[in-house]
């Protein structure tokens, strides 16, 4: 995500973060090349004046030119304002009610914006959290979009309800209101029409169904991809039905960043979701802090800590731990690690959340292909082979090869390539000392 953008204010502030004295003139042409780079990707023309200005004003300051590092004082500038372009964080959380009363949440968006898959996603979540949600099919007009809803429910265990012949969405989702108090159902969501283009009857069908049920949330769900026209349809929903917050799908597709960057200063209202993949867990909150760390190529240790606790159960991890300090870490064990990088998301996604990492080690820089033949060699043996590898002989070496669709010598520098990995583990375990300095050098 924000490719284009990222990669160019990454060089940016790597220019600027070590530099003792900065001129006006260095402060002037890094703004006139962060104005580019805005513009490039798509972002509002207003909203890349006013933060330009705003930063030039802050910039050119007796404060910073003086500074005792100036190059680090105005790389926090442009943090500072690019936080404040994203939100506040605080206005980003969803308004949910205590447990014992339904939060009615009314989902919007154009058709193909992904708003009934957002929606499974975002039920998925809450469910996560311990809350009791239930869908509403209150799409009558797409072909299949009841359907499609009732399937993404049944994957994630989320109940749909649904009211057979009825054509007024409204009274479909006052009844699912009604049976979601009856069955003590604390979160509504009611997934709404959409439209190939904006238009009267879209909006009139949308405002009958939030007068009919007072939703505390009323989210608007944009394609991140579509730039600044998704800009321009959640402005149009504002003014006609009333927005509370965004929700961004395809975000992990969106290279250039427009609509992110642009909607909070133009809408006035916070992201308070991204999709990051099609997976029905790949929903995330909207964080400006780490947002803007990525985008200025500085990583984000929180969020790529938090996908390894989702990922990674915290006995495993003292398990794998001690194996380690043990030597007895073996190939079964490793194969688990690669399946658990797998839950954790994307390598590109990974390298963004990783400090310095921006623009210095690409996706195309990790041969996955390996990465396949490793765990195909290792599903090819045998338990005990995996617990042991010093048995694998010639034979059984031959005979895992031709199991995994490989060669002897993928199989003989995957062995060499463990036993490596075993002995940097071990020393790694046992010396507390570089451990404590790597967690601070991470920021843990």
């Amino acid at each position: 995500m924000f490719d284009s953008i990222s990669d160019k204010f990454s060089g940016i502030m790597r220019t600027f973060a070590g530099k003792s004295k900065i001129t006006e003139k260095n402060i002037q042409d890094a703004v006139e090349e962060i104005k580019v780079a805005l513009l490039d990707a798509d972002v509002n023309l207003r909203v890349v004046r006013r933060f330009i200005n705003g930063t030039m004003e802050e910039a050119l300051g007796e404060k910073v030119l003086k500074a005792v590092d100036p190059g680090q004082q105005f790389v926090k500038i442009v943090y500072d304002r690019m936080v404040a372009l994203l939100g506040d964080e605080e206005n980003q959380k969803l308004l949910l009610k205590g447990p014992d009363t339904t939060t009615v949440i009314l989902m919007m968006g154009l058709q193909g914006s992904g708003k009934t898959t957002t929606s499974a996603k975002l039920a998925a979540r809450l469910k996560r959290e311990g809350r009791r949600p239930l869908l509403v099919a209150a799409d009558l007009v797409r072909p299949a979009a009841i359907l499609q809803l009732q399937v993404l429910g049944e994957s994630v265990g989320v109940p749909v309800f649904t009211l057979e012949g009825e054509k007024d969405p409204s009274k479909v989702a006052k009844a699912a209101l009604s049976q979601a108090r009856k069955d003590q159902r604390d979160i509504l969501i009611v997934d709404t029409s959409g439209r190939m283009h904006l238009d009267q009857t879209l909006m009139d069908e949308i405002q009958k169904v939030r007068d009919a049920i007072k939703p505390d949330e009323t989210l608007f769900v944009a394609d991140s991809m579509t730039g600044q026209n998704a800009v321009a349809i959640a402005q149009e929903f504002e003014q006609k039905v009333g927005i509370s917050g965004v929700i961004l799908s395809k975000f992990d597709s969106d290279t250039r960043g427009g609509a992110a960057l642009s909607l909070r200063s133009v809408v006035g209202k916070p992201i308070k979701f991204i999709g990051v993949g099609e997976k029905m867990d790949d929903i995330e909150p909207f964080y400006p802090e780490r947002i803007a760390s990525r985008i200025l190529g500085m990583g984000d240790i929180v969020s790529l800590v938090e996908k390894a606790q989702s990922a990674i159960d915290e006995k495993d991890a003292l398990r794998m731990q001690e194996k380690m300090a043990k030597n007895t870490f073996d190939l079964q064990d490793y194969l688990d690690q690669l399946n658990n990088m797998d839950k954790m998301g994307s390598m590109e996604q990974l390298l963004e959340m990783i400090p310095g990492a921006k623009g210095q080690i690409s996706e195309d820089d990790i041969d996955k292909a390996e990465i396949r033949r490793e765990k195909a060699i290792i599903l090819s043996m045998t338990y005990a082979e995996r617990s042991n590898y010093h048995i694998m002989g010639p034979t059984r070496r031959k005979r895992v090869a031709a199991g995994s669709g490989t060669t002897v010598s993928d199989v003989n520098r995957l062995l060499k390539k463990f036993e490596k990995m075993r002995l940097t583990m071990k020393k790694f375990a046992k010396n507390k000392k570089y451990q404590a300095a790597m967690l601070k050098q991470m920021g843990m």
